[in-house]
């Protein structure tokens, strides 16, 4: 038995030597093109897709991890203590040296000049990939939640129920950077423009397409106030997924 396991753990280390083991690979998302996303849709040479109604203008874009830092650079140069809150900055895995993908990060822009008054809550959104996933939305209720799990209490601390002074600062930094950047739940008015990030968990290393829902989209209100005609929008996106090789190989999947 003993020497059973120890042939298997010499088989394993050659096979590592080999290069026979590997890493998941994903690619940037990008989207499909117009042909693919239905009509009143167009994708431009960054990647946003832009649904067209009237004068209404919905657009919608993948962020990479790179774009994030670089939109918040003073907040992602701090490694494993940088308080950008939608990646983990210039932080590095041991022995990979590569960095993790803390969310899936979307930026959504609406550009409303055709009606009186337009609402989209980006808490009703949600995502479904071609293997039968689905992701909903992460709020900002749910994102402070999570990063509330990343303070410990200390004898260093200050007057906020015993946190590390330190650990506190950071959290008010992500928490700050959160409540400005994310895509608010507020009416679009007439000749208003708005925009903000919508987040979802990683995507599963087996995901290579997906469609992002936009429901319930109010574009009309009755004379109470409430919603009166609402559509539903959806854009769709893919990227290239595979295995990564100690050698620096990417063999991608077959589609």
């Amino acid at each position: 038995m003993v020497k059973s396991r120890y042939l298997n753990v010499l088989l394993l280390a050659a096979a590592l030597a080999g290069g026979c083991a590997y890493r998941y690979y994903a690619g940037p998302l990008k989207p499909l093109d117009e042909e693919h996303q239905g009509g009143s849709r167009t994708v431009a040479d960054d990647g946003t897709v832009t649904f067209t109604q009237g004068r209404l203008e919905v657009g919608l874009r993948p962020m990479t991890d790179e774009e994030l830092n670089r939109q918040f650079s003073a907040n992602s140069q701090g490694g494993a203590r940088s308080t950008n809150p939608y990646t983990f900055g210039n932080s590095a895995v041991f022995r990979t040296a590569e960095t993790p993908q803390r969310f899936t990060v979307f930026r959504l822009k609406v550009e409303n000049y055709e009606y009186p008054k337009v609402l989209i809550d980006p808490g009703k959104i949600y995502l479904t990939t071609g293997n039968g996933r689905k992701y909903y939305v992460l709020t900002y209720e749910q994102l402070r939640v999570y990063f509330r799990r990343y303070l410990t209490g200390g004898a260093d601390s200050n007057t906020d129920g015993g946190i590390p002074g330190n650990l506190y600062t950071e959290f008010t930094e992500r928490d700050g950077l959160l409540r400005r950047t994310l895509f608010p739940k507020d009416p679009i008015f007439s000749a208003q423009d708005r925009e903000g990030y919508v987040v979802f968990k990683p995507l599963a290393p087996d995901v290579e397409e997906l469609t992002v829902h936009i429901p319930d989209v109010v574009v009309r209100f009755d004379y109470k106030g409430d919603p009166s005609e609402m559509i539903e929008i959806t854009m769709k996106f893919e990227r290239e997924i595979g295995r990564r090789y100690p050698d620096g190989r990417i063999e991608l999947s077959e589609k």
